[in-house]
């Protein structure tokens, strides 16, 4: 038994209005268990990483799902079974990284320096998952079994 493996259309044309929010550096989409599927980066960034490649975007992408996955167990650990995770912060030195929920099976993450006004940024995180959390969505892959 065969099958074929589809590549996913990249969703980071979606990114677009959060990079253009002052202070966000880079933003990305992925699946619940850490599949990238798409990001984008702000335009004339200077200091470490100045445009966010396919190889880091796949990092943040991985990073970002386990991120989550540690976040459930400590919320069930905390609030009890089935205690779910909308969204995350986690502040360096350098910035602010801010995971949400968008839609089934997908996160968006956005990375942003020190000055950006958090609080609009998770604002419109939620204002573009409302808008095209349809299209985020990362339906569940196909349980493959033994081949007969």
């Amino acid at each position: 038994m065969t099958g074929t493996i589809t590549r996913l259309p990249d969703l980071g044309w979606m990114l677009r209005p959060l990079t253009e929010i002052p202070g966000v550096r880079h933003a990305v989409v992925l699946s619940e268990d850490g599949l990238h599927l798409g990001h984008a980066s702000a335009e004339g960034l200077s200091g470490a990483v100045v445009e966010l490649g396919r190889d880091e975007a796949e990092s943040l992408a991985a990073a970002c799902a386990a991120m989550t996955m540690t976040s459930r167990s400590t919320a069930s650990l905390v609030f009890g079974e089935g205690a779910g995770v909308r969204q995350l912060m986690l502040e360096s030195e350098h910035g602010f990284v801010l995971f949400t929920a968008a839609g089934v099976g997908a996160h968006l993450g956005v990375a942003t320096d020190l000055n950006a006004d958090i609080g609009l940024v998770a604002q419109q995180m939620q204002v573009l998952v409302a808008k095209i959390g349809a299209h985020l969505s990362s339906q569940p892959r196909d349980v493959v079994g033994p081949p007969r």
